[in-house]
């Protein structure tokens, strides 16, 4: 018989702890992540009332990180793990500034608040929207008259929209991972479990108050998104005839393009500084911007708070 190989305590332990590696591993992968909420506004007005609302503070443990001149704040708030950054105003720029965001950091959801102009003839300034979906309402062809009442029309285009004179729209095409070929996206949607929770949390919501009223918060419906500020009553009727849309802005259905083509959920709360041109005289956005944009980030909190 051959004598077994004795080999001192301290070996023994260390392949039993080699042989345990994979397992541990296993379980470490196994783990979900925590989620990390990108919460982001537009420019000042709106990013001034994400920090007092979230309190965003070197001295409450947030963090600043610039990339690109781009500016991060990451902490958290009651538990949830935040990125608050400001996406600048314009298509462009909310399209190139999440992405951004989303190549650098682990971002999970997306949230945005901030102020638009409000469409729907129902509404009032200081109201909130928390539309389901986002459409463009200036992807579109600009056409020469024809002479006989009518327009030149490319062979190309085909109108699936009542034009406003020159203006034709027509929609985008996007293209995602797995995917193969561009589809056509009349509207973007907005993720179903992040409205369910803004549903929740109206009813909830203390009385807001604005120009002696008490303002109305609603979820659903349609809001549209151009590279105009929108104060012009009757291209304003028009894009509530054709989308039956809420309200206006120029930032909103850049990100959740960008969101749906990364598969991110999104979710866009909007208040009513104005009524995109509805008003007589002078648009109201720079009186209202600053009050109206801290209701849409309570409105925001308060989503958040029930996720």
């Amino acid at each position: 018989m051959i004598p077994r190989p004795r080999f001192p305590g301290w070996f023994r332990l260390l392949v039993v702890c080699i042989a345990l590696v994979p397992t541990l591993a296993g379980l470490r992968a196994a783990e979900p992540a925590r989620p990390l909420y990108a919460i982001c506004a537009a420019y000042p007005p709106e990013i001034a009332a994400l920090h007092k609302e979230f309190g965003v503070d070197a001295a409450k443990g947030f963090t600043e990180t610039k990339i690109n001149g781009l500016v991060f704040w990451r902490g958290s708030y009651r538990g949830r793990d935040l990125v608050i950054f400001r996406t600048g105003v314009s298509l462009v720029n909310a399209a190139y500034q999440l992405q951004l965001a989303l190549d650098r950091f682990p971002i999970t959801h997306v949230l945005f608040a901030g102020v638009a102009g409000g469409t729907d003839p129902a509404l009032h300034v200081g109201d909130v929207v928390i539309p389901d979906r986002w459409a463009y309402h200036a992807e579109a062809a600009y056409l020469n008259e024809d002479g006989k009442g009518g327009y030149v029309r490319p062979a190309y285009y085909r109108a699936n929209y009542e034009n406003f004179g020159m203006i034709f729209p027509s929609d985008v095409s996007v293209v995602r991972e797995g995917e193969e070929t561009f589809r056509h996206m009349p509207a973007f949607p907005v993720d179903p479990a992040l409205l369910a929770a803004a549903r929740k949390a109206v009813p909830k919501l203390e009385p807001m108050r604005k120009s002696g009223r008490n303002v109305d918060v609603s979820v659903g419906g349609t809001g549209v998104s151009g590279p105009v500020f929108l104060d012009n009553r009757p291209y304003r009727e028009w894009v509530f005839r054709v989308w039956q849309a809420r309200c206006a802005d120029m930032e909103s259905t850049a990100l959740a393009q960008v969101a749906y083509v990364n598969r991110k959920p999104i979710l866009i709360v909007r208040g009513l500084s104005d009524l995109a041109g509805a008003q007589h005289g002078a648009n109201p956005i720079d009186e209202n911007e600053s009050k109206v944009s801290e209701i849409a980030v309570r409105v925001l909190r308060a989503v958040i708070d029930e996720l």
